[in-house]
């Protein structure tokens, strides 16, 4: 049977569920995905500065469940000699446009040679929401949208001279069962895995949290993981400001494309107690070094783990963490703004164009058939 290979072009510049969808959506056309993934040099040319840097980008797309392999440093522009280059029948893009730093479409060559197909766009995610939620620092995306300050981060983040363009705007993410379940492994447990729970925000994740998971992986030779995650309300109890960033919906998609990962419980108590370790039939509670807080009564929330002496602090040797992300943001605040911007006045360049390209094929239709 011959492989059907393809290549999924990307910059990722900040990874999110979003990009994990697309992703899952490529891999299902065909049977090998490779994945090109852009330098920080080429991102910060096109596009603006990048959140994250490549190595961190290349660590978070490897650790995505749906990719084969990655292609490090691929170029911005996607040619026909990429393709063959590792030998791949076609490449994979989402349905936004992506445009070079003059305005042209990165994948013009591949599309006019039929070797480019599309997934549909993940809505209610996209770098440009997630970096506004980041400087709004208020609690709106926690629950409802009808606020002020979301309207004007809208605003700021989604607005080019003339509209708002349908790729970079925001908009507000609908979790169905649908989505949880092609995002899920299905696997149950099965005789010989060792069990291991891990609990947590993992909010706007990241490779702090990749490595964590892939050290928490390395403790079995046949791990099954499954990962806590608190609710919003419980999150923003011990993290304080507008954490978290993403909601408990966003943040159950970001957590289940990650390969380290088996399982998610969606609104995991914050006390790790004996319920939940005989419901799962735990093997080992792992944590990571960053602190732990109390839970609302003063316990420690790991008190049973430790009792039945399954409990385990690992060391990730990254330091990593949300709040370094949002300080990389903030620093970058006004750079930010101007890339949203930009993008949006290109992409709303560019439908103009193709309108005005429709607009003229309609009146010389209706001229020939006069």
């Amino acid at each position: 049977m011959e492989l059907n290979v393809h290549v999924c072009l990307h910059s990722y510049d900040m990874v999110h569920y979003g990009h994990s969808n697309q992703l899952r959506q490529a891999k299902a056309m065909g049977d090998y995905l490779v994945v090109g993934v852009h330098t920080d040099e080429e991102i910060a040319k096109h596009k603006g500065p990048p959140v994250f840097t490549q190595a961190e980008r290349y660590k978070m797309i490897h650790a995505t469940k749906w990719v084969d392999e990655i292609v490090e440093g691929a170029p911005y522009v996607t040619t026909l000699e990429t393709l063959d280059k590792y030998n791949c029948d076609f490449c994979v893009h989402g349905d936004d446009i992506t445009l070079t730093v003059d305005g042209k479409d990165t994948y013009d060559e591949v599309k006019r040679m039929g070797r480019y197909r599309e997934c549909k766009r993940t809505q209610g995610v996209s770098t440009t929401d997630l970096v506004g939620r980041m400087l709004l620092l208020t609690k709106s995306h926690h629950s409802n949208v009808d606020n002020a300050d979301y309207q004007l981060h809208k605003d700021n983040f989604g607005k080019g001279p003339k509209g708002h363009s349908p790729w970079t705007g925001v908009s507000q993410f609908l979790q169905t069962s649908q989505k949880i379940i092609q995002f899920a492994s299905g696997k149950e447990p099965q005789p010989g895995d060792t069990i291991i729970y891990v609990a947590g925000a993992f909010d706007l994740f990241h490779i702090g949290h990749v490595d964590f998971l892939e050290t928490v992986h390395k403790q079995a030779e046949k791990p099954y993981v499954i990962v806590g995650l608190h609710f919003d309300q419980e999150v923003n109890r011990y993290k304080g400001k507008n954490y978290p960033i993403m909601n408990i919906h966003e943040r159950t998609l970001s957590v289940l494309a990650c390969r380290y990962v088996s399982e998610v419980v969606i609104g995991a108590p914050y006390a790790v107690g004996k319920d939940l370790l005989d419901h799962f039939k735990v093997d080992l509670v792992c944590h990571g070094k960053t602190e732990v807080f109390s839970d609302t009564d003063g316990t420690d929330p790991y008190a049973e783990p430790k009792k039945r002496g399954i409990f385990r602090v690992l060391d990730s040797s990254n330091n990593l963490t949300t709040d370094v992300i949002v300080q990389r943001i903030i620093e970058n605040r006004l750079q930010f703004e101007a890339r949203n911007q930009k993008k949006e006045a290109k992409e709303m360049a560019v439908i103009e164009a193709l309108k005005n390209k429709e607009d003229l094929q309609k009146t010389e239709a209706a001229i020939t058939n006069n």
